[in-house]
């Protein structure tokens, strides 16, 4: 049985342990995460990133909810997924994106945790806005 515990846009702050809380199982024995930052630099980017500003599309949550499926049926066994994306405006280390896998063996939890992100750079409908420390900014879609 295949399980997705918490999948959501949110403006807030995310939190990795209500995420790690979320696919607590004892008959799970392998957690995987991840959890993407914002980062100071970009090849992209001409000068240092200072930010990110995340918009989204109203239908995320539910194409969310999809890709967490979609990978979460990638286990043979039992898995469960929590993955949560920020909107608004972010700094350098703040956590843009959260996710937490758990499965009975830890290959099928790193499998799934490695699709969610994979299929969330590809088909979630977010944009963000990469604001630069010239004052420049760049926008990307999804995929970029």
């Amino acid at each position: 049985m295949n399980t997705v515990l918490l999948a959501e846009i949110s403006e807030n702050p995310l939190d990795v342990e209500a995420h790690l809380r979320a696919v607590e199982d004892p008959g799970l024995g392998a957690v995987a995460t991840f959890i993407g930052r914002v980062r100071d630099n970009d090849s992209d980017a001409a000068t240092p990133v200072v930010g990110l500003e995340y918009s989204s599309h109203p239908d995320a949550a539910a194409v969310l909810r999809a890709i967490a499926e979609k990978a979460g049926a990638l286990g043979a066994a039992r898995v469960t997924v929590a993955v949560s994306h920020r909107t608004g405006r972010l700094e350098v280390g703040d956590a843009a994106v959260v996710i937490a896998v758990a499965a009975v063996h830890r290959g099928e939890a790193f499998e799934v945790c490695r699709a969610v992100i994979e299929d969330i750079k590809r088909e979630l409908p977010v944009w963000k806005r990469q604001r630069e420390a010239d004052g420049s900014a760049l926008w990307k879609g999804i995929g970029g």
